[in-house]
């Protein structure tokens, strides 16, 4: 049910970047529902094996180099997703950005409450 769940957020979070940033384009719904669980395999799969690639650039760029790695993702996706498209590489990183941002959002609603110590 956690799967099926973070795939439903992941699924609006994508929508939410489709409708705010310009050069994210969609044919529908369920388009969008394959987008996201395409994202989610590439960054379950593909990703760790990138981070681990690139990681004396991830330390030079202190850690900024992530954002791009995440655009690349996003790429990646568009490219394997019928009905998802993505006009350049500028509108990756931007929505990577606000893509993280939601992430970073809807982890936070769904984490139960730590214990006091």
């Amino acid at each position: 049910m956690h799967l099926i769940l973070r795939w439903a957020l992941n699924t609006l979070a994508l929508f939410v970047v489709v409708t705010l940033v310009p050069g994210f384009h969609y044919r529908s719904i369920v388009s969008l529902a394959i987008a996201a669980l395409i994202l989610g395999l590439l960054n379950a799969i593909v990703r760790p094996i990138l981070v681990l690639l690139t990681m004396p650039l991830t330390i030079v760029t202190l850690g900024l180099f992530l954002i791009v790695l995440n655009a690349v993702m996003l790429e990646l996706t568009a490219f394997f997703a019928p009905g998802f498209r993505i006009d350049d590489f500028v509108a990756a990183l931007i929505g990577a950005i606000v893509l993280a941002i939601i992430s970073w959002i809807t982890n936070r609603i769904g984490r139960k409450p730590e214990k006091e110590r």
